[in-house]
């Protein structure tokens, strides 16, 4: 599988090298040069110096050609947009990306995005964790 990760933060180059791990090939966007250290020295994939939601920087990463599309930087915005042009504009198959505010999360979900909103889990686990100790007690 052909995969373009946008954003190389730490859940991004974390998910590249898991996907590479595994035999795809990855693509990784950031906007800043200095991000892709974060990369295992090890990392084969390609490395593209650009903003996400410009259509000529997703063309240069391959994404006419990809199977999937994951939009992990800290922007919402910028992740939500991006997935849009993957989606609709280049028709990219699989498109994920992360949401931290939950409302925004929910409302993407009921428009066709795939979005995951780490602040729903990171909640979900910690209450778990709580109601976990107290029935302990």
């Amino acid at each position: 599988m052909k995969v373009v990760i946008l954003g190389c933060g730490r859940v991004g180059a974390t998910l590249a090298m898991k996907m590479e791990e595994v035999g795809h090939k990855v693509t990784v966007i950031d906007i800043s040069n200095d991000s892709f250290r974060r990369l295992d020295p090890k990392f084969r994939g390609v490395k593209i110096l650009g903003n996400g939601v410009d259509e000529e920087t997703l063309r240069r990463a391959g994404i006419e050609t990809a199977d999937a599309f994951a939009a992990v930087t800290n922007g919402d915005n910028r992740n939500i947009m991006a997935s849009q042009i993957a989606k609709e504009i280049f028709h990219v198959q699989k498109v994920v990306c992360r949401i931290y505010d939950p409302i925004r999360q929910g409302t993407y979900k009921l428009l066709g995005l795939e979005a995951i909103s780490p602040t729903i889990i990171g909640a979900n686990m910690l209450f778990d964790a709580i109601i976990g100790i107290q029935r302990s007690s």
